[in-house]
């Protein structure tokens, strides 16, 4: 059986797969299966927010020492997405290594987290939560270009941000768990908290299954050459000039930082906001609303992606961006239903930003794209610092006075909308900035993909597309091709 072929651990990257000429249909089959690890992490990271709140409670920590799980979590981005997990992807490629890889460390991690949540071990939880990042790191590293190229570029933000949105359901799944199954009538002491061991059992017999079935998987490889011929044949590369060049690259990359630190930290003190705020409002119920908030952000990166089909993305990208900064600002005066209501709002246009920022940031990038994706992905590190930020500006406003409307947290959400300002520089100059706009929009009107090939022409004969070939074969370029 073709399943059981022996894979290659590693892909020239100086030969084409013609994965990046995969057209709608047959890259059905790849993206569904790269879709189920932001599911993932997804809920891994909803798992995250809701364990936060609790922690504070259940060992009597402070909010700002909490905020040590989205440090430890967020903080491992960057050594993957710009150490091991980019090495591993310039050297060998995305499918055997670095799912793989990323997989095995989020299955370690998990296992780990299991006795440090029994032991009620902060401190060794977030030594694992680190350990977990990192494999998190690695998959985003590797998936987030893979959706970008694996198929149509005209679609490769639609693309992206469906997948994403998958990542959206597995960040509601895990509050409602929260609410309604680790922390429903246990009065938030240590039995909680031994609820949540077997979830982090099952997560790492999963992830552990699923490596197995990625190492059998007949998806393609991408190489720096099927990129680069990308690129070219949309006229919108920009890999002659030197990666310390790329200036495009290292603005998303600070976007991604401001943009991706405020909506974990805005997400981090959720709950702490609620029952601040509102009467009558304890953890668990907090942790419902804040499954409804991320119901309310899934529906956005679907309601997002559909508008991407009639609206050039970037706009939407300006439009959802400008309104996270119109609806955060209310949500530092009001109190009660209004001020919960304004960061409902906001998760939804936070929706689509963090994959829009992904895919607008590696157009052109062509031969670059793999280091490209390191940074950009690196850029995630912001949750590991906005949140801190958040909490002690929090924990400096004293104790909250439901009576008087004293909420340290609602105080605080001004640090996130100073982050929200910071990265709104990235949309404007992709919609207004020629440098920016014009390389985006060469992408959207490509036919790649959308137009078939000759039949004739030789070079579509064989390849990943071949009737009867593995989707691992190559064929080189030769130095007329100018890849």
């Amino acid at each position: 059986m073709a399943i059981f072929k022996k894979n290659v651990l590693k892909v020239s990257d100086n030969k084409r797969t013609r994965a990046a000429e995969l057209t709608l249909r047959e890259s059905i089959y790849p993206l569904c299966l790269v879709t189920i690890l932001f599911f993932l992490w997804g809920f891994s990271y909803g798992l995250l927010d809701t364990l936060n709140k609790h922690f504070q409670e259940t060992l009597g920590i402070t909010r700002s020492r909490s905020s040590g799980l989205q440090a430890a979590y967020f903080g491992a981005y960057p050594l993957a997405s710009l150490g091991h997990a980019n090495w591993l992807l310039r050297h060998y490629g995305y499918k055997v290594v670095v799912f793989i890889w990323g997989l095995v460390l989020y299955g370690v991690g998990s296992l780990i987290a299991w006795p440090c949540i029994l032991h009620r071990s902060f401190g060794g939880f977030c030594a694992a939560i680190f350990i977990i990042g990192n494999g998190l790191g690695s998959l985003e590293t590797a998936a987030n270009p893979y959706l970008t190229v694996c198929g149509p570029p005209k679609y490769s933000e639609m693309r992206i941000n469906i997948a994403q949105a998958f990542n959206g359901i597995g960040t509601v799944v895990a509050p409602v768990l929260g609410s309604y199954v680790f922390f429903k009538n246990t009065e938030d002491n240590v039995d909680a908290l031994k609820n949540v061991q077997w979830v982090y059992l099952a997560i790492a017999v999963f992830v552990f299954l699923l490596a197995v079935v990625f190492y059998f998987s007949p998806i393609p490889e991408i190489t720096d050459a099927d990129m680069a011929f990308q690129a070219q044949e949309t006229h919108a590369g920009t890999d002659v000039q030197p990666f310390s060049k790329q200036y495009r690259l290292f603005h998303a990359t600070f976007a991604q930082f401001c943009y991706t630190g405020a909506q974990v930290a805005i997400a981090g003190a959720f709950i702490n906001y609620v029952t601040e705020t509102r009467g009558n409002t304890d953890s668990a119920t907090g942790a419902r609303f804040l499954a409804g908030a991320q119901g309310v952000f899934a529906f956005g990166r679907f309601a997002g992606s559909a508008l991407m089909k009639f609206v050039k993305p970037r706009w939407v990208f300006l439009v959802f961006m400008t309104m996270c900064i119109v609806f955060i600002a209310p949500s530092i005066t009001q109190r009660g239903n209004t001020g919960m209501s304004m960061l409902y709002i906001v998760l939804f246009f936070e929706s689509i930003i963090f994959p829009t920022i992904v895919a607008l940031g590696m157009r052109g990038l062509g031969k670059y794209s793999k280091r490209g994706s390191g940074f950009i992905v690196g850029g995630v590190s912001g949750g590991a610092v906005v949140p801190v930020l958040l909490f002690v500006a929090s924990d400096a406003q004293g104790q909250p006075d439901l009576a008087r409307g004293h909420a340290p947290t609602a105080i605080a959400m001004a640090v996130p909308l100073a982050f929200f300002v910071a990265a709104w520089s990235y949309p404007i100059c992709v919609n207004f900035v020629p440098a920016y706009r014009d390389v985006a929009d060469k992408f959207h009107t490509a036919e790649i993909g959308i137009v078939h090939p000759s039949s004739t022409d030789e070079e579509n004969q064989g390849g990943v597309l071949g009737k009867d070939a593995a989707p691992t074969q190559t064929e080189t370029l030769g130095p007329e091709r100018g890849v």
